[in-house]
């Protein structure tokens, strides 16, 4: 018999329920997670076993419904998962120091940023992001989350995140088929082999710094998984081929941006750096872009 365990919310007011969990499910499929109809629905592994969690507007709330052996765990948790844990109190006397950073805090003033709780499942995704684009690493993701797949609980139909310990006792070739080369592979069985260390992190600042201790794992990728594991709104994401130039043109009007100017003139918002740079990208705040694009490329074909 699945265990269900639900919990009523409350949301701030004009919470934006949709735009505050999309950052957690891979565009277009994921086959770990769907937001559809309003409605959330996202597979996870708890300590007590696997779970899926529901989220539903039900008037000026929100029902979160567990299911699975870990349907307690996921609903206890399901408040931060939503974004609803997230503190910004302080922001809105940050965000006045840049007219656009400002305008952009009062139109997306309900977004609220989710923390999952969950390293690894972020890690796996954002290790296959890096250096590719990301059509192609979701494609990976997909494949993978599908090969080292089990049904979650509900009636979903979706998958639960690959259980760390499988892909760590995988030989890398296993992953070629599935689109990713040895680089990004065996960065990815390292982070495997000690997920349940990172699982245990503490807080942002000691879960970066693990990460950043394997090879093959850089700020970049820390940042992409502790801003949505730990609800973090100051990770910034240094390295990043885009975002120097978003932050360059959106606060200076400047073209072009290095990680070094990026990060002084993201400076003044120190504590919520990593939220501005996800309000310029909601704003669709884009630099002009020059040149070729990044080639798709299919490493299952090579």
């Amino acid at each position: 018999m699945t265990s269900e365990v639900s919990r009523r919310l409350t949301p701030p007011e004009r919470y934006q329920f949709g735009a505050s969990v999309r950052s957690l499910l891979v565009p277009k499929h994921d086959p770990c997670g769907t937001f559809r109809d309003g409605e959330l629905w996202l597979s996870v592994r708890t300590p007590q076993g696997g779970a899926t969690l529901h989220l539903a507007r039900a008037g000026g709330e929100l029902v979160a419904t567990g299911l699975g052996p870990g349907a307690a765990w996921v609903v206890e948790r399901a408040d931060a998962i939503a974004g609803l844990r997230d503190d910004v109190a302080e922001f809105p006397a940050l965000a006045v120091r840049h007219p656009v950073v400002a305008r952009l805090a009062r139109t997306f003033s309900g977004v609220r940023m989710p923390a999952t709780g969950q390293v690894f499942p972020r890690l796996l995704r954002a290790i296959l992001e890096q250096k590719v684009t990301g059509n192609e690493a979701h494609r990976s993701y997909r494949a993978i989350c599908r090969y080292f797949g089990e049904p979650a609980p509900g009636p979903a139909g979706l998958v639960l995140p690959p259980e760390p310990a499988a892909v760590a006792a995988s030989a890398y070739w296993e992953f070629h088929p599935l689109g990713v080369e040895q680089r990004r592979t065996q960065a990815l069985l390292r982070a495997a082999q000690v997920a349940q260390r990172l699982e245990r992190c503490a807080d942002s600042a000691e879960a970066t710094a693990r990460m950043t201790a394997l090879p093959g794992i850089g700020p970049w990728t820390a940042a992409e998984v502790v801003r949505t594991a730990f609800g973090d709104p100051d990770a910034v994401s240094v390295g990043d081929f885009h975002i120097p130039n978003t932050v360059a043109y959106a606060l200076a009007g400047e073209p072009r941006g290095t990680d070094e100017r990026m990060l002084e003139l993201l400076e003044p918002f120190r504590g919520h750096r990593g939220r501005v740079c996800d309000l310029l990208a909601m704003g669709g705040l884009m630099a002009p872009r020059y040149g070729p694009r990044m080639p798709v490329r299919s490493f299952a074909r090579f």
